[in-house]
């Protein structure tokens, strides 16, 4: 698979690169010429992706760093170590990193319900913020960022009304973020994945896995690359007249 090289002499960052989504992310990323910059919760994940990634297209060289989106100064250690490393800021992000804590309404804790608005909502904001930052400072900016949401923002799901609600909240953060940096020439997209096989849905049991295919249109799950070549569209010159968008990777699942 000979993927356009329409990233060449970008510099990405990636959250949550060391798994599912966002590490098919890194992979697509780097096989168009981006510089692929994979962090995650677990250092041990990122650098396992990071030891799989091609570097041989002109000026490539990735790295890979422990973040914690939820924490302010997490993510500003990692600006500050990828501008001290490559002398410029990210100009592509991707927020991939989130997680699940599934309960029904009635019985989720509020701590189950912060936890994952922390990371989903409030990373993607922190993220988004301090890279968007850099780039102004820099003077040059021009740039792309997108944010994994879910079609589960949309239509709810049971058991979720916390990551639900988080990923809801990405999408009015994305809206309006494009809203104010488009000035800056930075764009903000976000990608709703639908029934994806990632390290996230390894945990669903077979039953609701044959039920869920049933709804989905095409009649199969997702893969993450099918995920991936989104955000690599998004990232790229192909979408430069989309920002505050937000695309459906689902199959046809929830169209209506």
């Amino acid at each position: 698979n000979m993927a356009a090289a329409r990233l060449i002499s970008r510099l990405a960052l990636i959250t949550g690169g060391g798994s599912g989504i966002g590490r098919a992310v890194c992979h697509r990323f780097a096989s168009e010429g981006a510089s692929v910059v994979v962090a995650d919760i677990s250092e041990e994940s990122a650098n396992e992706t990071l030891r799989s990634l091609q570097s041989d297209l002109r000026g490539q060289s990735h790295m890979a760093a422990k973040v914690d989106v939820s924490s302010k100064e997490s993510i500003t250690q990692l600006v500050t170590s990828i501008q001290t490393h490559y002398f410029q800021p990210p100009s592509v992000c991707v927020n991939a990193a989130g997680i699940t804590q599934d309960d029904f309404l009635l019985n989720m804790t509020e701590e189950q319900f912060d936890r994952v608005v922390q990371v989903n909502l409030k990373g993607s904001f922190l993220v988004t913020q301090a890279v968007a930052q850099a780039l102004v400072a820099c003077g040059a900016p021009k740039g792309s960022i997108v944010t994994v949401g879910s079609i589960v923002g949309k239509v709810g799901n049971i058991g979720q009304a916390n990551y639900a609600a988080s990923k809801a909240g990405v999408e009015g953060l994305t809206r309006t973020a494009a809203k104010e940096l488009s000035r800056f020439e930075i764009r903000c997209n976000c990608v709703l994945p639908g029934f994806i096989s990632t390290p996230m849905t390894d945990k669903v049991p077979e039953k609701v896995i044959t039920k869920m295919k049933s709804l989905v249109p095409m009649g199969r799950m997702g893969e993450p690359a099918e995920v991936a070549d989104v955000c690599a569209f998004l990232a790229s010159d192909d979408s430069r007249y989309i920002t505050g968008c937000s695309i459906e990777v689902t199959g046809g699942l929830f169209i209506g």
